[in-house]
């Protein structure tokens, strides 16, 4: 076993996103000092629920709602610098500071609004085939990164540079977008201006995210770094090409803070009970019928940021085991264990069946992963309510069962269980590595 370095926790989604990650990092982070996202951008949204508020945070880490925790955005993120200063306004009105309590890495790449127009058209122009982007501009905005001619937080910040670095790119997209496409591009004049106040305003919080890092860690500050989507969405490992555009799991922590492999200890995935997805691509235990439909209205499954229905499934243990493999993971935070107690049976997959073959592991081709058929083991439900209860031993025996069953086949132990959206629904199971992370108020 590896070393455990107990100033570090990575929380990663061990599904395709949507699993409870921002009631998981808000539950936990007063046990921390820095609170840090490491990739993605604002397609990705976390929510978090506290009393009678409810803050749907999109690029800003979920412990900004926690007095005393600095938040970080890191140079794996891209940044739409216009939804990040709404953002913030929107936190502002909503009575949350924003302030010291922030800093941006100046090594993040920015969103421009042609990056915007790119991603839809190509999804547009894909019909059918499309993956199901929320055109945003995340993917085209990687591209760019990836091609060396992106725009970072350090090139905004300063107007005289920002010019002369974005026109070549502007220019390109320009013609792209008009010629392919068919579209026209913004007024670049009114984009710069846009652009560059944008920058104006966010410049006391640009610095160096992985300086700022490392100095705290070595001062014995604790660093809890939060990831978004899931790793079934990671570019490397999920289920490709139906997959975000950058890495989800804790070793995308690692290169999206510049902070040294070696520095991660503790890692945990979350899951829910059950399984959904956003979008296209493949999703064996997918229910199309009137337990599906259930699942989605009891849990409220719509896209925190493009409101859109999540599909809705049975948990996938074959899922949840690779997420274990590719992870490393230390524990398991199930969430939404309460929106199965109308359900009986209740299934998880514990295998796929293509063809005449079964297979344990997800395959690598797309066309073949489409072609998987569950197999599933059946567990009695408990047909009561767990809405809320904060004590495993206060469950329903049968929810008891599905839990152990879950861990058995997953390879993992469940340290953290939901059984509602707000922060004192929660079970914390004593023994687990979380043990030290968790407030008193929720053990």
């Amino acid at each position: 076993m590896r070393q455990q370095n107990r100033n570090v926790v990575v929380v990663v989604g061990g599904q395709w996103g949507d699993e409870g990650k921002g009631k998981v990092v808000d539950l936990i982070s007063p046990s921390f000092d820095l609170v840090a996202r490491y990739q993605g951008g604002h397609n990705a949204g976390h929510t978090v629920k506290f009393e009678d508020r409810h803050f749907a945070l999109r690029l800003i880490p979920s412990g900004i709602c926690r007095e005393g925790v600095l938040n970080l955005i890191g140079n794996g993120l891209v940044v739409d610098p216009r939804a990040l200063l709404a953002e913030m306004d929107s936190l502002r009105k909503a009575g949350v500071p924003i302030g010291d309590n922030l800093r941006i890495s100046d090594r993040a790449h920015v969103i421009l609004p042609t990056h915007a127009l790119m991603d839809g058209a190509r999804e547009k122009a894909l019909g059918s085939a499309g993956i199901g982007t929320t055109s945003r501009g995340i993917g085209p905005t990687y591209e760019t990164k990836a091609a060396r001619t992106g725009i970072r937080m350090a090139d905004l910040v300063d107007p005289d540079r920002f010019v002369k670095a974005v026109m070549p790119l502007l220019s390109y997209h320009t013609d792209a977008l008009k010629h392919f496409f068919q579209v026209e591009a913004p007024n670049v004049e009114a984009t710069l201006a846009e652009y560059i106040e944008c920058g104006r305003r966010l410049a006391p919080m640009v610095t160096d995210v992985s300086v700022l890092i490392s100095e705290r860690l070595e001062a014995g500050a604790r660093l809890l770094c939060e990831g978004a989507q899931g790793l079934m969405l990671d570019l490397d490992h999920g289920t490709y090409p139906f997959v975000t555009s950058s890495s989800c799991g804790p070793g995308g922590a690692a290169i999206g803070l510049g902070l040294p492999p070696s520095a991660i200890g503790v890692v945990v995935a979350v899951m829910k009970a059950y399984t959904t997805r956003v979008g296209s691509g493949p999703f064996p235990t997918e229910l199309h019928d009137e337990i599906g439909e259930r699942i989605r209205t009891r849990g409220g499954e719509f896209g925190t940021v493009t409101g859109r229905p999540r599909r809705t499934g049975w948990f996938d243990a074959i899922v949840a085991r690779t997420a274990v493999r590719i992870g490393g993971l230390d524990a398991l935070a199930l969430t939404k264990l309460d929106i199965l107690d109308e359900e009986d049976p209740i299934r998880i997959c514990v295998g796929y069946r293509i063809g005449d073959r079964t297979l344990t592991e997800i395959p690598a081709r797309i066309d073949h992963y489409e072609q998987a058929c569950p197999v599933y083991r059946d567990f009695p439900g408990w047909k009561s309510s767990t809405a809320g209860i904060s004590e495993f031993e206060r469950l329903p025996e049968k929810a008891r069962q599905y839990v152990a069953a879950l861990e058995e086949e997953v390879g993992c132990r469940v340290a953290l269980l939901g059984t509602g959206a707000k922060r004192h629904e929660t079970i914390l199971r004593p023994g687990t590595r979380l043990d030290a992370w968790l407030p008193a108020t929720v053990r």
